[in-house]
C-alpha cells in the first residue's frame, strides 16, 4: 500500500507558549474546587430558571367531579389556572 506523503495531523503546541492570564481575566473567571463551583464567572447568570414568586402556588390533591375536569380541559391549555381563578372568585378574594 502506498504511503501518504502529506502529514495532515495538527502540529503539537507547547503549553508553555500559551499567553499568560492577566489579573483582570483571573478576577472574572469562575472559581472551582473539584466539582463544586465556589464563585461563578462574572457576567454570567448566577440563578437559573424563573424568578421566585412572592406567593408561590402549592400542589395539592383535590377530588373533583369528572364533568368539572372535562369541562375545564376542553377550554384548552391553562385549564388548571382557570380552575384556580374560578375558586378565587367563589371566595371573593
Amino acid at each position: 500500500m502506498p504511503r501518504n506523503a502529506d502529514d495532515t495531523s495538527p502540529g503539537w503546541t507547547d503549553p508553555d507558549e500559551a499567553p499568560e492570564w492577566s489579573d483582570e481575566v483571573l478576577e472574572r473567571a469562575a472559581l472551582w474546587h473539584g466539582d463544586k463551583l465556589i464563585r461563578p464567572a462574572q457576567g454570567t447568570l448566577t440563578r437559573r430558571g424563573r424568578p421566585k414568586l412572592d406567593r408561590p402556588k402549592r400542589q395539592v390533591t383535590l377530588r373533583l367531579d369528572q364533568e368539572v375536569i372535562d369541562g375545564f380541559r376542553e377550554t384548552g391549555p391553562g385549564w388548571q389556572g382557570r380552575i384556580n381563578e374560578a375558586l378565587r372568585k367563589s371566595l371573593k378574594v
